[in-house]
């Protein structure tokens, strides 16, 4: 099979091959003008072409729930790469948290959550046709585009990689045939400096040629409070170079080679306002208290910005000295896409060869004092994809059939470094007197001042109270370095886990938990993936009812090398003792994860095999009104959680690490007017979940999580604290989340020069009233808040709007651009475990360009700005990593007295504006 792939690829490669997937070199050349023609969209010249169905076709032609936005209308908005989208698209979220080169994109509120390498994206990103492994590869500049399309539900019968929400179609500028180019600089605040341009012109009657690059470099914009230097930077390049090669009519050929670089400091995060603690008064009333964690923590060195004025948080935050948050990020890659008119049958070959590594570092803990660090974390993806089409018609154009091939084969590397700081056994012992203190109910047991980190006076006192449990009495004599656990055992004087390794024999000659943790954890995965697919459109009616069936067979193999190299010895002797109750704090980086896997381990191979596929009916009752009906299955693959603190310390195994593949079923019903003067597209949808794959972080560790629905009712045993108690009988097992809502875009030409876009999606994306986890056991007691509840960043509303006006300027041979959109996006939720902490309000963005331009736009001015009204608001809140435990909703439902929890968050860039100078020739 290996053979016959390769070559294939060397069959193509000798061909040459061209990677924008329409069915003929005549259909490539005749969508990319006409939707290069229809930019700057008049009433007179209002066409959307697009090709995700592989087909040119009108946007309004076409049954599928797609929004096309054009590399003008991207350019007005600001857009150099698909986070941008979210202005245009209200179906679509795209956000990022901790690593730029990983973010997520939400479709109707479905998306990969988090940013485990393990996870594949449900959420596909397409660049001319090549599958890009995962979202993050969007999240640059990405040069010079003619369109993005944005395809909403399963896809998998029209493009080579499935995806189970929807998929992102990115097309670039092509070559052309007629000498020219184009070149822009940009000024703006924060330093922001960046340069484009373009070269495009035949180098033969047959060849033409087209280099793109690009540079962009800017100050970030939050603030380190300790070194004053900025973070969220940009410092990044692209170049991409370009052949489109013709040797006869009926074939097109199409070579793309290109380098895309960043070298940034990203990714910070803010501290949420106020840090209280939670719990209860005497009357049972849920109340906030000063948080003896945090001030014991300052007075340890921690600082903590803190916004006024009612504001959730500041553009501020503080880094241990020594430690960053360096990304350096290389992505390249070699394709090419064949088209072939083979008499009465086109074939197209796409194959492509791509890398991408991103290397990390993290002060991990998000703040000045040294309690977890990352300084060496790498991800490496590399990728070859094949893919074979053949489409045609037959019965005198009656069936128009498509079927394909495809093939991929993937190698990625990650690899982590993550240790405890410095500052860990001094925080860990105030972490201890803080537990014992809200237990007790006496604040005044942290003593920041004292090595221990208890007040000792009041510490004897509490050890003297008959009135407290013995064990309580027992540990905090030893904790505190008053006295041994047990009459005769040893201590030591200096409280904390010192005086518990001593309790347990531990030397402590070589070091306790200071600067151990993960000397390196490897992770070799290699995927292979091959299926099958087909998509056909018969004429029922000609031009008047069409059906459309598609299927598609999916055989996906993954296998996993993984080497653990941990030095924290104490944990494993700690969890061996009689003290194991303690071993929280110093196994929160796993210790005992044995010497690793691979393919031939129990568990070291996951093999899955899928068919998938779609029908949809479709009916034009008049030439203006097309209306459909659609089902349609998808799946995302299952794999592998690449991150040793899902290992079971007694007994690892690669089963430990793996997740079960997700399986949607999709319905949907559409309707798209097109008139002169106005396009209207309404889609009502469907959408229903198993096996949900879901990456959550609790403060502590990642957990990657199946979440699945139980048709029995589970009585509440979902929503308490407690583990093991809500397993679903067999088979009751139904949706774990339900998608589902309605969605409108319209695009008006009302008079000449002025084009109004708009659209509106209703999204009720929520979990099942009774949740399971993996495997349909018990879900995990972190998730107690999801049950019944919306997803994390699926917001209910979401409504976005654009205006352009483009007109003369009376007596002069000039024209302009007045140009602005708004995203309105109603409240929601931005930590996937669904603390009430990390709720985000209603916020608007709004961005808006103003330009005068020369005959012919042969040069132009623009005067821009994005976040116009400087709107505060977070992409992704989480638990401050081991500052503090528990949430409100805990304590106000009785299933914890108290809560002492910090939260970060990632906040979304504030007002930006600048000048842009444009010329083409």
């Amino acid at each position: 099979m290996k053979r016959f792939w390769l070559a294939s690829a060397a069959f193509s490669s000798i061909a040459a091959m061209a990677t924008i997937p329409l069915g003929t070199a005549a259909a490539q050349e005749q969508a990319q003008e006409q939707a290069q023609n229809t930019s700057q969209a008049t009433a007179d010249t209002s066409e959307i072409i697009v090709t995700a169905t592989r087909r040119a076709q009108l946007l309004s032609d076409v049954p599928i729930a797609i929004s096309a936005v054009s590399g003008d209308q991207l350019r007005n908005s600001g857009g150099n790469d698909i986070r941008q989208l979210n202005q245009l698209a209200p179906s679509l979220f795209v956000s990022t948290a901790t690593n730029e080169s990983n973010g997520v994109a939400r479709i109707r509120g479905i998306g990969t959550v988090g940013e485990n390498p393990g996870l594949e994206s449900s959420v596909a990103v397409f660049i001319d046709g090549v599958y890009r492994s995962r979202t993050g590869v969007g999240l640059t500049d990405l040069g010079e585009l003619d369109r993005i399309e944005v395809l909403r539900g399963p896809q998998g019968t029209l493009f080579g990689r499935n995806a189970s929400a929807g998929l992102i179609n990115i097309i670039t500028a092509m070559p052309k045939f007629e000498a020219g180019g184009i070149a822009e600089a940009t000024y703006g605040n924060f330093n922001n400096v960046r340069l484009a341009g373009s070269l495009y012109g035949p180098l033969s009657e047959k060849i033409a040629f087209r280099v793109d690059g690009l540079y962009n470099k800017r100050d970030g914009f939050l603030t380190d409070v300790v070194s004053g230097r900025g973070l969220a930077d940009r410092d990044r390049f692209l170049v991409r170079g370009q052949l489109l090669i013709k040797p006869t009519d009926d074939i097109s050929i199409r070579l793309i080679g290109d380098y895309n670089q960043k070298n940034e400091e990203c990714c910070g995060a803010s501290f949420i306002t106020p840090i209280v603690q939670v719990q209860r008064d005497a009357a049972g009333n849920v109340i906030e208290v000063p948080n003896g964690l945090r001030s014991a923590l300052v007075q340890l060195g921690a600082i903590y910005p803190q916004a006024t004025g009612g504001d959730a948080y500041v553009r501020q935050t503080s880094i241990t000295p020594g430690e960053s948050y360096d990304q350096r990020t290389r992505d390249w890659g070699l394709s090419g896409e064949l088209n072939w008119d083979v008499g009465a049958v086109k074939l197209t070959s796409i194959t492509a060869y791509r890398e991408f590594k991103n290397k990390a570092a993290q002060d991990a803990d998000f703040q000045v004092l040294d309690i977890l660090r990352r300084r060496d974390q790498d991800r490496r993806f590399r990728t070859f994809t094949q893919e074979l089409r053949l489409q045609g018609t037959m019965f005198n154009d009656r069936l128009d059939f498509l079927v394909g091939g495809y093939f991929a084969n993937e190698d990625l590397f990650a690899d982590d470094d993550i240790k405890y700081g410095n500052d860990y056994e001094r925080f860990s012992a105030c972490v201890l007197a803080d537990n014992f203190a809200r237990g007790t109910g006496q604040p005044g047991l942290v003593d920041a001042a004292d090595v221990s980190c208890f007040n000792r006076p009041l510490a004897t006192a509490l050890i003297g109270n008959t009135a407290i449990p013995a064990a309580t009495r027992g540990q905090i004599a030893l904790l505190s370095g008053l006295g041994p656990i047990v009459p005769g055992g040893s201590f030591s004087a200096a409280g904390g886990f010192r005086s518990v390794a001593s309790a347990i024999g531990f030397d402590t000659a070589g070091g306790l938990l200071n600067d151990t943790g993960i000397v390196q954890d490897t992770y070799d995965q290699n995927s292979r993936n091959y299926a099958i697919f087909t998509h056909n459109v018969v004429s029922i009616i000609p031009d008047k009812v069409l059906l459309t069936l598609g299927g598609r067979y999916t055989s996906e193999r993954k296998q996993l090398t993984a080497v653990f190299n941990h030095n924290n010895n104490f944990c494993a002797a700690l969890r061996s003792s009689f003290l194991a109750a303690l071993q929280g704090l110093p196994c929160v980086i796993n210790g005992t994860t044995g010497p690793g896997f691979n393919p031939s381990s129990p568990g070291g191979t996951i093999n899955e095999n899928r068919f998938t596929g779609t029908a949809v009916l479709s009916v034009k009752p008049v030439d203006e009104l097309l209306v459909y009906g659609s089902y349609s299955r998808g799946y995302k693959a299952g794999g592998f959680n690449l991150d040793s603190s899902a290992l079971n310390a007694a007994t690892p195994s690669a089963r430990d690490l793996s997740f079960q593949p997700e399986d949607v079923n999709a319905f949907e019903l559409g309707a798209k007017l097109d008139l002169r003067s106005a396009k209207i597209n309404l889609a009502l949808f469907y959408q229903g979940f198993k096996n949900f794959q879901l990456n959550t972080f609790n403060g502590v560790n990642f957990e990657v999580s199946n979440i699945g629905g139980c048709k029995a009712s589970f009585g509440g045993l979902d929503r308490d604290l407690v583990a093991g108690n809500s397993a679903c009988p067999a088979g009751q097992a139904k949706d774990g989340v339900v998608s589902k809502g309605l969605e409108v875009e319209a695009l008006l030409f009302p008079v000449r020069d002025l084009t109004f876009s708009g659209g509106f999606t209703y999204a009720d994306t929520r979990y099942a009233d009774n949740l399971t986890g993996s495997f349909g056991n018990s879900l995990a007691p972190t998730l107690f808040q999801l049950p019944g509840q919306p997803l994390s960043n699926a917001q209910a509303y979401t409504a976005t709007s654009s205006i352009a006006f483009t007109p003369d300027i009376v007596g002069t041979n000039l024209s302009s651009l007045f140009y602005i959109d708004m995203r309105y996006s109603s409240a929601l939720n931005t930590g996937s475990d669904l603390d009430r902490e990390k709720l985000q309000p209603a916020f608007i963005v709004a961005n808006a360009r103003i330009g005068i331009y020369g005959p012919d736009r042969r040069w132009g001015i623009e005067v821009w700005g994005q976040n116009l009204f400087d709107t505060l608001y977070q992409q992704v809140a989480a638990d401050a990593p081991l500052q503090g435990g528990g949430t409100f909703d805990a304590v106000a439902r009785g299933l914890s007295p108290n809560a002492n929890g910090l939260f970060i968050t990632f906040p979304a860039e504030p007002r930006t504006f600048g000048v842009t100078v444009r010329s083409q020739f």
